[in-house]
């Protein structure tokens, strides 16, 4: 075998270093570009984490109304001095329900109310229901048809129970039509449906008692103006649909001034029962409503609700919260019914916080890559090493073998 000169090995020794150098540098930069953008990864999930942590409670609980009143009430961080200053309000406007409602919120976030506090709502409370406070009222629910409370409702609902209210509604907007006027077509749908629903009511011994209280509120709600723009829109056609033809609209009118119970007789022929499913789904849900939160929760749900769907979703609610759920809706509106921010906004702060977790995660990967390739060079230089330094030991065992050792050997 030729010698190897000792010019040329220093030479490919110089060669080997200079590539060695070179690949480390690559190496560095690379891990040093990796690090730098695991760290930039890293802080854009933690600014965006709060925001799509939040994002994804409301897009998963957005099937589940009290878990979506639960997700923005977390959201908005509300404390016990704003629970507090909500109470003080809803005293001052007589509404001693709301703020009872108010303290049950409170009780059931684990918020701690001043004894005094709780000692006014209690008295207010206590003042409202008095006898004599109750007497009142649903005398005047009974007579005037008009509710502002569960005394008023009760004597409103005692009253279409009875036959009297909707045949007085039936009467008085029948009226408007025997003098050329225009009658509020919703409350004589609804009054229509309210005689039919009240037979139903005594032959199922009370089982369509929430439908025929829900009917109340609903045309209650509609009187006093509480009846949000969308959902009075959709009542009003609903109510259009229960009765019949203009013609048998006119038959009730031209009875209405002088015989209301032929008055009575053609409302009951002018209602469509094969029409009024969808109505009566309604007036069902504002009656499990009033069974849960009362009558004013129940007011305060046809206030911010804009279509059916909002009612289902708030008796639901109400089903879950009880008693809570008139301080719900005034603290969230009909956010508390369903997803009011738009679900494309907040998918893309989850996204945004996942494409920052990929990001990280591919980042480390490759600096991990780029130090195990570095180490993994040096481990294989090492092994070349070491053969190089047995090999003249071996070449000499070997007979007329001549190798030239390296100086470095040497």
């Amino acid at each position: 075998m030729p010698a190897v000169s000792s010019r040329g090995t220093s030479h490919g020794i110089v060669m080997a270093g200079d590539r060695e150098t070179s690949f480390l540098r690559r190496i560095v930069a690379r891990v040093t570009l990796a690090i730098v953008a695991a760290a930039a990864c890293g802080a854009t999930l933690v600014m965006v984490w709060p925001r799509a942590h939040h994002a994804g409670e409301i897009l998963l609980a957005q099937d589940d109304p009290a878990a979506l009143a639960d997700a923005q009430l977390n959201d908005t961080a509300i404390g016990a001095e704003a629970l507090q200053r909500e109470i003080d309000q809803a005293l001052a406007a007589n509404d001693p329900g709301l703020a009872q409602s108010f303290c049950d919120l409170a009780a059931a976030r684990g918020m701690a109310l001043p004894d005094e506090v709780a000692a006014r709502v209690s008295a207010a409370v206590k003042q409202q229901t008095s006898a004599s406070h109750l007497a009142s009222r649903f005398a005047s629910g009974l007579v005037r048809g008009e509710s502002s409370d569960f005394a008023s409702l009760t004597g409103t609902v005692t009253g279409d129970l009875l036959v009297i209210g909707d045949v007085r509604d039936v009467v008085r907007e029948g009226g408007r039509l025997a003098r050329g006027e225009d009658p509020d077509r919703l409350v004589l749908g609804l009054a229509t449906a309210g005689i039919a629903v009240t037979a139903a009511t005594y032959v199922s011994l009370g089982g369509a008692a929430p439908v025929r209280a829900g009917l109340t509120l609903v045309k209650d709600a509609r009187k006093a103006g509480r009846l949000g723009a969308g959902l009075a829109a959709w009542t009003e056609r609903a109510a259009r649909d229960v009765v019949e033809t203009p013609e048998l609209e006119q038959a009730v009118a031209s009875a209405a001034a002088l015989r209301p119970s032929a008055a009575l007789a053609a409302a009951r022929a002018a209602f469509r029962a094969d029409k009024a499913g969808e109505l009566l789904r309604a007036a069902k849900d504002v009656g499990r409503v009033g069974e849960r939160a009362g009558l004013r929760g129940a007011l305060d749900t046809l206030r911010v609700a804009e279509e059916p769907k909002d009612i289902a979703r708030a008796a639901r609610l109400a089903q879950s919260k009880g008693s809570q759920t008139r301080a719900i809706l005034k603290l969230l509106g009909r956010g508390a019914l369903l997803l009011v921010a738009g679900a494309f906004d907040l998918s893309l702060w989850v996204l945004g916080a996942a494409f920052a977790l990929f990001g990280a995660l591919c980042s480390v990967k490759a600096a991990a890559e780029g130090v195990g390739a570095a180490w993994s060079r040096r481990a294989r230089a090492a092994r070349q090493a070491g053969r190089e330094r047995s090999t003249p030991f071996c070449a000499a065992a070997m007979p007329g073998a001549q190798l030239a050792v390296p100086a470095r050997i040497l």
